[in-house]
């Protein structure tokens, strides 16, 4: 996979920096002649920059978003364990890993380092942009920071500042992470098994009452007494995070998301909104409990002539990720982006 190298200090919100830093991304299809066939997706905490393969309903050959029309990208966010630079990468300065003395960061500091990669590919313009939940902050960012780059957001179960709510969930996350011994420890492994009670707490908060009761009950006749369904269904989850991800990681991301908040140094939420210049559809989730759909439709309040759409889903707020087609209709049936849809579907 292609990655990006930045080889100068990168200054960080916070006030601390890091000495340069790698980004590791994906490309799907050509830029086109004009330059103007730029798809950007900004992935969720543990995702990947392989959006064709966690966004296969909306990201392929006939898809919506299809390289044989579109110049898709999409970056390992800073801060990731997919390549980029994270926790667990050698710090320049003293020639070991930063463990624990990975800086704090925020997503306008991950935004930043999106636009490096930007600039290195040649691209001045997004035709569109796309992310959910943290990577839905971001784009969100992305659009406010720099409202004449992108021309079509897409904003799915996020929200313009991160809430009460989240945040407990997330630090209930860290507690867990906090609670393994070998959290202490300067090693790659430290903290996993924490991971996977904290992926347990997490997976709870992606879905909802009604997916456990359709999809985890057991027989009528209730005789089980020990190992139940949903009790081995949330042991595999966090086994399965175990595999593919680490704790330091886990860790910073979810610090970056629970300091999103858009109105920080702009005055306020409504008037860091009123910035966004990108036309904008924002899709919220019906049943999503962690980013609740009253989050989206401020959001729409607040961007100029921006529309909002519901989508009705059993699986909560993974509902952005899983109910592809029902978001697949919103794109080609909204008359907002038609002159966007036109331009996908040539």
């Amino acid at each position: 996979m292609p990655q990006f190298e930045y080889t100068q200090s990168f200054a960080l919100e916070s006030g601390e920096h890091l000495s340069g830093f790698t980004l590791e991304y994906t490309v799907l299809g050509e830029l086109n002649a004009q330059a103007n066939n730029v798809v950007w997706v900004c992935h969720a905490l543990t995702a990947n920059a392989h959006a064709d393969d966690w966004w296969e309903g909306l990201i392929g050959t006939g898809k919506i978003f299809d390289p044989a029309k579109h110049f898709i990208v999409c970056a390992n966010m800073l801060g990731s364990c997919y390549g980029s630079t994270h926790a667990l990468s050698v710090n320049p300065d003293t020639r070991v890993p930063y463990y624990h003395d990975f800086p704090l960061l925020t997503n306008r500091d991950i935004v930043r380092a999106f636009d490096l990669l930007r600039i290195s590919l040649n691209i001045k313009e997004i035709k569109l942009c796309i992310g959910g939940s943290l990577g839905g902050q971001q784009a969100m960012e992305w659009a406010i920071m720099q409202p004449d780059l992108i021309e079509n957001l897409v904003l799915l179960a996020t929200n313009a500042k991160h809430s009460a709510w989240g945040i407990a969930f997330n630090e209930s996350q860290r507690m867990a992470i906090t609670a393994d011994a070998t959290w202490k420890e300067k090693m790659p492994n430290a903290g996993m098994e924490g991971l996977k009670a904290a992926r347990s707490i997490a997976l709870l908060s992606y879905r909802n009452y009604g997916t456990y009761e359709a999809t985890q009950v057991e027989t009528a006749d209730g005789q089980k007494l020990d190992e139940f369904k949903a009790s081995s269904y949330q042991q595999y989850q966090g086994e399965k995070l175990q595999k593919r991800f680490n704790a330091f990681a886990y860790w910073t991301l979810s610090k970056a998301m629970d300091n999103h908040h858009v109105g920080r140094g702009r005055g306020d939420i409504q008037t860091a909104l009123g910035m966004i210049k990108a036309k904008t559809l924002v899709i919220g989730v019906d049943t999503d409990v962690l980013f609740p759909t009253h989050e989206q439709q401020l959001i729409a309040e607040h961007i100029p002539n921006a529309c909002y759409y519901e989508v009705a889903s059993l699986y909560g707020h993974d509902g952005f990720l899983i109910e592809t087609e029902k978001i697949t209709e919103i794109l080609y049936l909204i008359d907002y982006l038609n002159d966007t849809l036109s331009y996908l579907t040539i």
